[in-house]
């Protein structure tokens, strides 16, 4: 049985732990906000995998304290973007073991290999243009989502008349727009519009819970204890890079 540790225990380490025996885990420790300082390499060592869902300012210090320790981890936090570099140089050093995702959701991320192969076939009809609508509750700390971001930056790897995403409307043609709503208590809708003066075309994913992301992330600990080296869920899913 793969021994895990929840670094952050808010409502998603919670749900997490809802979910461990279901899928033949054991929560050996639950490191609140609070708590970061007190995990000693000791501590944190006895895991098998860490998984990380705390805040953005608190994520690269959080995943660094466990690379050092040896401990490999999964991490689910958004917004600390400048540090993923660091992250992954830093595992590749220590000969560790780190995924990193916008989003755990199995739904998402294969949503997100058909955000790929929509933005590649867009790519000869120029008459499209997309756009991006995204949804979250309240307590979500950063806008646009990690995951908007990452489909912003599929789409502009697919489509080169894509060059740039921003948050605020603009009629650049050149320009991915995205639109973040913070209302209620939703957990994660993603729209992505390709328009064009006669039609649009739309894809959408809703996750209905946060069930979805905790069952991806613990889907993603288990695949890689034991293993060396930086992931994504494409490698844990087996999806083919586009």
């Amino acid at each position: 049985m793969v021994r895990i540790g929840l670094f952050g225990y808010g409502k998603m380490g919670k749900t997490i732990e809802q979910l461990s025996g279901d899928h033949g885990v054991q929560i050996v420790w639950r490191i609140g906000r609070d708590d970061a300082q007190s995990a000693t390499a000791v501590f944190l060592q006895s895991a098998d995998v860490v998984i990380e869902f705390t805040r953005p300012e608190a994520a690269w210090a959080n995943v660094r304290r466990c690379m050092e320790a040896g401990v490999p981890v999964v991490s689910g936090t958004t917004g600390w973007d400048e540090h993923l570099d660091q992250a992954r140089t830093m595992c590749a050093a220590q000969n560790g073991a780190f995924i990193w995702a916008s989003n755990f959701s199995v739904g998402v991320n294969l949503f997100f290999a058909l955000n790929q192969q929509l933005a590649r076939i867009m790519a000869s009809h120029p008459e499209y243009h997309p756009y991006m609508t995204e949804a979250h509750h309240v307590h979500k700390r950063d806008a646009p989502s990690g995951t908007a971001i990452s489909l912003a930056t599929q789409i502009m790897a697919q489509h080169p008349r894509t060059t740039r995403w921003e948050s605020t409307d603009t009629h650049d043609p050149f320009v991915l727009n995205i639109h973040s709503i913070r209302e209620g208590e939703v957990p994660g809708t993603h729209r992505i519009a390709w328009k064009s003066a006669i039609d649009t075309i739309t894809i959408e994913h809703a996750a209905h819970s946060r069930e979805g992301f905790a069952a991806g992330a613990l889907l993603a600990a288990k695949w890689l204890h034991g293993k060396r080296g930086v992931y994504t869920m494409a490698d844990v899913l087996g999806l083919q890079p586009a």
